[in-house]
């Protein structure tokens, strides 16, 4: 077993003073991450003082306004011991909320600060939010506080639409609290899009009607592999499923902090706890067992059995009550077609449909091509979109979907090149299930197969190649970074592999290229992690201070 026991504390919030009534007075700091794209603060002028008096102003009856409106005031509770009233009339003293700002990126805000009132104004809810990130971030401490907001007027907008953030939880359930609390830190980093891969190999997380037996069976396995073994299992049984009220709960909860979840039902390959749950969906008909190991199983869904499309589009069309954003995230990656090769039905289908192997694919492939292409189909007709990994280029690209360049850049490039939209979340740069450092024997236990990725490294990464067209680059829309969870069993674990990775990743998906700086980014840095240890998060130190880090956080524990 081996232990990590991270955090640091920065204690180095600007002190002016202690009042009377025992509240520390602190001045905040607008240099936050991600940074926002124009702040100017006006030194010659009286800042706004936060303290008891202070309320909160949102005079528009939408909802989401009012849900930003509580978040704020939850937040500065949190930070300063003082929660102020929410009400909607002006006041004298008070943070005003709006989301009226006239700009094309609806993402948008402006946050100004006088004497009398800190204003917020979005472009959208949505925008209004993200300043309230940025309030809440500038505040270098917490306690029992008075915070100075110097006057300023800060103006920004983020660069990418998409900017998302996977977690897997099929392979290691993780409760709905713990889903949460994933869901508020890509809040606090000006994350928008949740993709939840919900079903795998190793388990099927999610209920579903209309197939019981998907939970029933497909959600529990007897034992699971112990680290990168071949042959040795531990004997602790592993499962759990979210119902569909739980799910529902979990859409809600990140609409309300401005986040999409896109789903992902992973197909026509990693279905093996559906197999055993229903082997007659598979080439064989098993007997399938849920998988207790890692890897790439070559058990698939059968693409030569027509009750097989039954399932996905019964399947699907439970997905798309639950989940009401545009798109669906159908996977398509790492299908071996070993058993289509050997199976009747599927030669049979083959041959139907008149598919041939050529220099670009072998029919097997164009198989899956015509299997994505018919559940896109049966997604377009109920108004959504499908994502799926770079493998489904192979074989011809499904009409629509959006590419998803986890191999590497490649996929997404060709994707672009021919006028199709794309996602990047290269391997090599944006997955958090590698380790931090080339000192593996320091770090929990990861993903064996790829190199270290750094805090540096995701913060350097360029997810539109420099020689791209402006309307190639238009295609791209946006970056976004992938944790895996074979060796991650637990949320404290799961923080040290994001955190703070994931701050890195926000100035990717936010700032312009142009003006990013890695070493203003540590500089920075400190601050944000002061908001890590308020929320209790778990992270990784290797590019804090030395003289910060302590043995006081929760750990990070190796299988």
């Amino acid at each position: 077993m081996k232990k990590l026991r991270i955090t640091t504390i920065f204690g180095a919030a600007m002190l002016l003073a202690t009042s009377c009534s025992n509240k520390t007075e602190v001045i905040a700091n607008y240099d936050v991450i991600p940074l926002p794209d124009k702040i100017e603060v006006d030194s010659a002028a009286q800042g706004f003082m936060f303290d008891s008096g202070t309320k909160i102003v949102v005079a528009s009856a939408d909802s989401a306004m009012t849900r930003n409106a509580e978040l704020l005031s939850e937040y500065l509770g949190q930070l300063t011991g003082t929660t102020p009233e929410i009400t909607a009339k002006e006041t004298g003293h008070a943070i005003v909320l709006s989301d009226d700002l006239a700009s094309e990126n609806k993402e948008a805000y402006e946050l100004t600060v006088n004497s009398e009132k800190i204003t917020i104004n979005g472009a959208s809810p949505a925008g209004t939010f993200y300043g309230i990130q940025t309030l809440r971030k500038s505040i270098p401490q917490t306690g029992d506080l008075k915070v100075l907001f110097p006057a300023a007027a800060i103006t920004d907008a983020p660069r990418f639409a998409y900017r998302g953030a996977h977690f897997d939880t099929a392979r290691h359930f993780f409760p709905v609290d713990s889903v949460k609390v994933l869901i508020e830190m890509m809040a606090m980093h000006n994350i928008n899009r949740f993709h939840w891969h919900i079903t795998d190999d190793q388990g099927w997380r999610i209920e579903i009607e209309k197939y019981p037996e998907l939970v029933a069976k497909g959600s529990m396995r007897p034992n699971t592999i112990i680290g990168y073994s071949t042959e040795e299992y531990d004997t602790i049984p592993h499962g759990g499923y979210y119902t569909k009220e739980q799910v529902r709960d979990i859409v809600r909860y990140a609409a309300d902090r401005h986040i999409t979840i896109i789903p992902e039902i992973d197909m026509p390959g990693h279905m093996q706890a559906a197999l055993a749950a229903y082997p007659e969906l598979g080439c064989t008909g098993g007997p399938y067992e849920v998988w207790r190991k890692w890897g790439i199983s070559d058990d698939v869904l059968c693409a030569g059995n027509d009750s097989v499309y039954a399932f996905v589009n019964d399947v699907l069309d439970e997905i798309v009550e639950l989940f009401p954003g545009e798109y669906v995230h159908l996977g398509g990656d790492e299908c071996p077609k070993t058993r289509w090769k050997e199976c009747a039905k599927c030669q049979a289908r083959i041959k139907a449909l008149g598919l041939k192997t050529d220099k670009h694919s072998t029919a097997e492939q164009k198989l899956q091509s015509d299997f994505m292409t018919r559940a896109a189909e049966h997604l377009a007709a109920k108004g959504r979109k499908v994502i799926g990994w770079d493998e489904i280029m192979e074989g011809g690209l499904t009409p629509g979907a959006v590419i998803m360049s986890w191999r590497g850049e490649e996929g997404g490039r060709a994707a672009a090149e021919a006028g199709h939209d794309a996602i990047m979340t290269p391997y090599q740069y944006l997955y958090f299930d590698f380790v931090q450092s080339a000192d593996r024997d320091a770090e929990p236990l990861a993903a064996s197969w790829g190199d270290p990725t750094p805090v540096e490294k995701v913060y350097n990464y360029e997810p539109v190649p420099a020689e791209f067209t402006p309307e190639q680059a238009a295609h791209i829309l946006g970056a976004q970074a992938n944790t895996w969870t074979e060796y991650i069993p637990t949320t404290s674990y799961a923080q040290y592999m994001m955190l703070p990775r994931m701050a890195a990743l926000s100035e990717v998906q936010w700032r312009d290229p142009a003006k990013k700086d890695y070493q203003d980014f540590l500089r920075r840095l400190p601050q944000l992690v002061n908001l890590y240890d308020a929320n209790h998060y778990n992270y990784a130190t290797h590019v804090l201070p030395s003289s910060a880090k302590t043995t006081d956080s929760a750990t990070a524990t190796s299988k």
